[in-house]
C-alpha cells in the first residue's frame, strides 16, 4: 500500500472511531444514575426537608417534576434522537448550556481556558523534547561512563516521584505554605491581578513566573521515559549491521551516527509528537488543581464531578478529535524521518 491510500485509510478509521467513543460516553452520560436530573432532584428534596416539609410531600415533589426536568434537558427522547441532536444540531455540545452555568455555552467555557492550556501544554511539550532528546543521545554516546551513571540518578530519581507529589513539594517549598521555608513562586493561578496597563514584557515576566513550578511538574512526567527512549534507540541503531558497513566502507564516527542513526533512532521518538494536541488541550487535572490553574484539565475535573455533562461531552469530543489528529501526525512524522518506510496492508 502507497502511502497516500494509507493517510487516507487513516483518515476514513477517524470517523468510525470518533464516533465509538462519543457513542459510549454520551450513552453512559444518559444511562448511570447520578446526573442533572437527579441532582435537581437531590436540591428539591433537600429545600424541603430544611423547610419542614414531610416525605410525602417530598416524594410528590420527585415524582412530579421528574417528567419536567427530562423534558428541560431534553432526556425525553430516544438516546439515538438525542445523540444525532448532539452530534449535528449542537456542534458536538458545543452550543448546549451548561448545568452549572446555565448563562455559558459549553463552548465558551472552553474557549476561555484555551490560552492557558497552549501556554502550559505547549512550554511543557517543547521542553520536554529539547531536555530529553539532547540528554537521551548524550547518555548514548557516553554509554557506561560516570556522566551517563550520574544522570541515570536523577532520571530515575525523577521517574520515581509522581508529578502530583512534586507538586506537593514544590509548593510547600517554594511557595511559603510552611513557616522557615523560601518564598519564590505565586500559590496559584495563571497571572497576577494588574490594575491599568501592564507592558507586555511585565506579562511574561509574570507568566513565567507563574508557571514555572507547574512547568517543572509537566516536564517530570514524560522526563525518564523520553530520556531512556532516545538513549536505548540509538544504541541499538549504533550497534546494528547497517552501521558496522558504514564504519567498514571507512565513515567517520561523527558522520554514521548523525548522518544514519540518528535519523532511524528519532523513529520512536516521533510517536510523541502527535501527542501536543492532546496535551495542549487536555492538561493535568492534578496539577491544575494543586497550582489553581484555570485550564482544560480543571475543567474537566470539575464538570465530572459537578456532573456538568454538557461541558463534559463537549470536552470529551474536542480532545478525542486531537488526539486522533495527533495519531496522524505521529504517522506522518514517521514517513518524514524514514521515507523508505513501508505500510503493508493491516
Amino acid at each position: 500500500m502507497n502511502r497516500i491510500s494509507y493517510i487516507i485509510r487513516r483518515l476514513l478509521l477517524v470517523i468510525p472511531t470518533f464516533l465509538g467513543i462519543t457513542m459510549v460516553c454520551f450513552a453512559l452520560t444518559r444511562l448511570l444514575p447520578g446526573g442533572p436530573v437527579d441532582i435537581q432532584l437531590m436540591k428539591m428534596r433537600a429545600i424541603g426537608g430544611a423547610e419542614g416539609a414531610g416525605s410525602k410531600a417530598v416524594t410528590q415533589i420527585t415524582e412530579e417534576y421528574r417528567q419536567e426536568l427530562n423534558k428541560q434537558f431534553g432526556f425525553d427522547r430516544p438516546i439515538y434522537v438525542q445523540y444525532w441532536d448532539w452530534l449535528v444540531n449542537k456542534r458536538m455540545g458545543m452550543r448546549i448550556a451548561s448545568y452549572d452555568y446555565p448563562n455559558k455555552t459549553a463552548w465558551q467555557l472552553i474557549s476561555a481556558r484555551i490560552p492557558v492550556s497552549i501556554w502550559f501544554g505547549g512550554i511543557s511539550f517543547l521542553l520536554s523534547y529539547l531536555i530529553c532528546i539532547p540528554l537521551g543521545i548524550a547518555k548514548a554516546l557516553r554509554h557506561r561512563t560516570a556522566f551517563d551513571a550520574a544522570s541515570s540518578v536523577v532520571v530515575f530519581i525523577g521517574y520515581a516521584i509522581p508529578s502530583f507529589a512534586l507538586a506537593m513539594i514544590l509548593k510547600m517549598c517554594f511557595c511559603g505554605t510552611v513557616e522557615g521555608l523560601a518564598d519564590i513562586f505565586p500559590l496559584g493561578g495563571f497571572e497576577s491581578d494588574f490594575s491599568g496597563y501592564v507592558p507586555w514584557t511585565t506579562r511574561l515576566a509574570d507568566h513565567i513566573w507563574h508557571m514555572a513550578l507547574p512547568v517543572a511538574c509537566y516536564v517530570s512526567g514524560n522526563f525518564a521515559i523520553l530520556t531512556l527512549m532516545m538513549k536505548n534507540s540509538l544504541l541499538d541503531q549504533i550497534s546494528s549491521d547497517y552501521v558496522r558497513t558504514v564504519f567498514a566502507k571507512g565513515a567517520s564516527r561523527r558522520r554514521a551516527i548523525w548522518l544514519h542513526a540518528f535519523r532511524n533512532a528519532l523513529i520512536p521518538i516521533a510517536t510523541g509528537f502527535g501527542s501536543i494536541l492532546g496535551l495542549l488541550f487536555a492538561g493535568s487535572v492534578i496539577i491544575e488543581s494543586i497550582f489553581e490553574i484555570p485550564g482544560m484539565g480543571r475543567l474537566s475535573w470539575d464538570a465530572l464531578i459537578g456532573r456538568d455533562y454538557a461541558v463534559f461531552m463537549a470536552l470529551l469530543s474536542l480532545t478525542s478529535l486531537l488526539q486522533l489528529a495527533g495519531n496522524l501526525i505521529s504517522d506522518f512524522c514517521y514517513m518524514v524521518i524514514d521515507p523508505r518506510m513501508h505500510f503493508g496492508q493491516s
